[in-house]
């Protein structure tokens, strides 16, 4: 999948994407995408100058980011429209080693329960096979006029 496809699957936009690609994909099961991390990413100025290391809360972000590209992908387009998806909790997030530009992180959403109103998924976040991150993450459905 391009990355003009996967744009549209995501409601965030630049900065704030941070999947680069789908690797695999498993209707309403898996899904695994990389997210290239790069020396150019904004938050490196400030988190840390002298020793750059991705936020913890991004690799969540990005773990919840492939959480939405696997549900919208694995659902029609009437499906999905005027519908968002709201991370409601994490749980049991662990960060094992930190993520620094040049890192190719790899992010694995495995699906645990999917209910009429949302989801609950297993998200690990890896590095050269090794894990650096992991948590559960629970999402709500709503309609977007909902929110209004």
């Amino acid at each position: 999948m391009s990355f003009e496809e996967l744009k549209e699957l995501l409601p965030q936009r630049n900065p704030f994407i941070l999947i680069d690609k789908i690797v695999e994909f498993e209707e309403k099961k898996r899904v695994v995408c990389i997210k290239n991390v790069s020396a150019n990413e904004p938050y490196f100025v400030g988190h840390f100058p002298d020793f750059a290391i991705m936020p913890g809360v991004l690799i969540l972000e990005a773990l919840a980011q492939a959480s939405i590209v696997l549900f919208k992908k694995g659902s029609s387009d009437t499906d999905s429209d005027g519908k968002v998806f709201l991370l409601v909790s994490v749980s049991n997030a662990r960060f094992s080693k930190p993520v620094v530009p040049g890192d190719q992180l790899f992010l694995e959403i495995n699906v645990d329960k999917i209910v009429s109103k949302g989801a609950i998924v297993q998200g690990v976040a890896k590095v050269d096979g090794k894990v650096v991150a992991k948590a559960s993450l629970t999402f709500g459905v709503a309609e977007k006029s909902d929110l209004g």
